[in-house]
């Protein structure tokens, strides 16, 4: 059996050591022990409380569970006949173990805000252990032994936070991570002289799964939508990404790649604006869940490129198809979310023409973007100190955290009224948005949206069953508009509305008092709001 080595022992002595081995010994079992615990590990997981409140989600552990098991033994049978053995060696990659601890970090501010998101730790942990022993089997299966280390932890904590399953449909859950790593073994090619995976394998798993469900339209079944637009419920959460991001760009130096990417979206971003007089995003310049992917999911430095001036070409690509893919994504009809997803594994095989590009290029002090002088030779902290003092123009600018002209519905209705581009179609989006959430005053609008035809095909079953929502949570236009077909009657907004109208992408205001409501109100483009008496209860 192969034995373990130290953190940081070169992988060919590992291997050699662990080959010598096992020419000397045979077939050994003992490894098969650690899958074995793992998957027991899983077993045992699927009888908290979280997995037996639905059936559905039991019956997806259990499956995964047998799957595993099925493999151990066809792989233990494979071994025994062939007398070999593979083991492990212990290989502590830091790009692994701190982008782990900066991930989870993540989680842990925005579950605080968002409950949901500790809710599905547990089924994070499920999908750890069963990453680890798919990994673990399918390095076997390929005649080698198995780099013991954090490799799986931030691959997994990756594709959580963009996409995860609804419980239902969760053993897709585990569907979308053994693709991932199988992408990572078998999707290879030859790169600076080293057999390498071309993809970043939770990209590669949420590239795959992005496409079949907007083929299939069936993003319902997961939490994809709820994962990009909940971001915002942790308050300043721009900065926070930015900070957490600046420990991966020092570690890293991945800051070009996603400076470079921020600044090319907010740049695109402003130039629509000042042009078509909305905002090219709903209620942000770069959308949150879209600095998060810039941060934490195209900065793997395996399958991004390595010259500064690669870097700079990769983040620019990535900010030009994010945007691209923003607009194209709605013209289909398709959640616009998958922005951010879509474009990654299009990135990775763009690596090897990019480092071509650069080598053609024969100026050195290009190809370096700073001189190497500058910061004593030490030009990551140039670039970080460059993206610092960005970040800190766009957050002065109220283009971060804060208060998002979009964020106003009033707005919109101007917008709409003047016939702006896109602006009926965001004001219907985001009155539909509220509606959800029992605005009754949104539900109202839409009902007189859709009895009109003005902005939207007139429907006169959907505008009752609108009217209908907006008569049941006691909003008196809505009822009147549902018993008089020739009526279109509309009030201004309930205090319970305005609660639920000015949260900016999701605060909750339930506990804000009158007076700073209505002030907020006021601040958001509600003239009603603006001055005394405030009554309209």
């Amino acid at each position: 059996m192969a034995t373990s080595t130290v953190a940081g022992q070169p992988k060919s002595a590992s291997r050699n050591k662990s080959k010598n081995q096992q020419n000397q010994t045979g077939f050994s079992a003992t490894h098969f022990r650690v899958p074995l615990v793992l998957t027991l590990a899983l077993f045992l997981l699927s009888f908290v409380p979280r997995v037996q409140s639905n059936p559905v989600l039991v019956a997806s552990f259990w499956g995964a569970i047998a799957v595993l098991l099925a493999w151990q033994a066809y792989q233990f049978l494979q071994m025994q006949r062939q007398g070999e053995s593979h083991g492990f060696f212990v290989l502590l990659r830091p790009q692994h173990y701190i982008q782990a601890m900066v991930q989870s970090s993540v989680y842990l501010y925005w579950g605080f805000y968002w409950r949901p998101v500790y809710e599905h730790f547990w089924l994070i942990i499920a999908q750890i252990l069963f990453a680890y022993t798919f990994d673990m089997l399918l390095s076997w299966s390929r005649k080698r032994d198995y780099t013991l280390g954090f490799g799986p932890i931030p691959i997994i904590l990756s594709v959580n936070l963009f996409l995860w399953f609804r419980d239902d449909w969760f053993y897709l859950q585990f569907l979308m991570i053994a693709i991932g790593f199988m992408g990572k073994e078998y999707v290879r090619w030859h790169r600076e002289g080293r057999n390498v995976h071309i993809f970043n394998p939770s990209a590669f798993a949420l590239g795959i799964f992005s496409v079949i469900l907007i083929a299939t339209n069936t993003t319902s079944l997961t939490w994809g939508q709820e994962i990009a637009s909940t971001l915002t419920l942790a308050p300043n959460i721009y900065t926070f990404l930015f900070l957490v991001g600046l420990v991966v760009m020092y570690f890293f130096s991945i800051t070009l790649v996603a400076g470079m990417a921020a600044i090319t979206l907010f740049l695109f971003s402003a130039i629509y604006s000042s042009t078509a007089g909305v905002p090219y995003f709903l209620d942000s310049e770069i959308p949150a869940a879209v600095f998060l992917g810039l941060h934490l999911l195209i900065t793997d430095p395996s399958t991004s490129p390595r010259t500064p001036l690669g870097k700079v070409f990769f983040g620019l690509l990535y900010g030009i198809g994010v945007f691209a893919l923003y607009t194209l994504l709605g013209a289909l009809g398709a959640p616009t979310f998958y922005d951010k997803l879509l474009c990654v594994p299009l990135l990775n095989l763009s690596v090897i023409a990019i480092d071509r590009l650069v080598r053609s290029v024969s100026s050195e002090t290009l190809i370096n973007v700073w001189k190497d002088n500058w910061f004593s030779g030490r030009g990551n902290l140039a670039h970080m100190s460059v993206w610092v003092v960005l970040f800190g123009l766009m957050s002065v600018l109220g283009k971060t955290d804060g208060k998002h002209e979009g964020d106003s519905l009033p707005f919109w209705q101007q917008a709409c009224a003047e016939g702006l581009p896109n602006s009926c179609q965001r004001l219907v989006q985001l009155e539909a948005t509220y509606c959800g959430d029992n605005a009754a005053w949104a539900c109202n609008e839409l009902g007189a949206h859709y009895r009109e035809g003005t902005i939207v095909e007139q429907n006169q079953e959907l505008s009752l069953g609108y009217f209908s929502r907006s008569c049941e949570l006691k909003f008196k236009a809505g009822c009147i508009n549902l018993l008089d077909a020739d009526t279109i009657a509309r009030e201004n907004p309930r205090e319970l509305d305005l609660r639920l109208l000015l949260r900016e992408g999701g605060q909750n205001l339930m506990e804000l008092p009158v007076d700073q409501l209505y002030a907020r109100a006021c601040d958001h483009d509600w003239a009603f709001a603006c001055d005394p008496p405030r009554i309209n209860i």
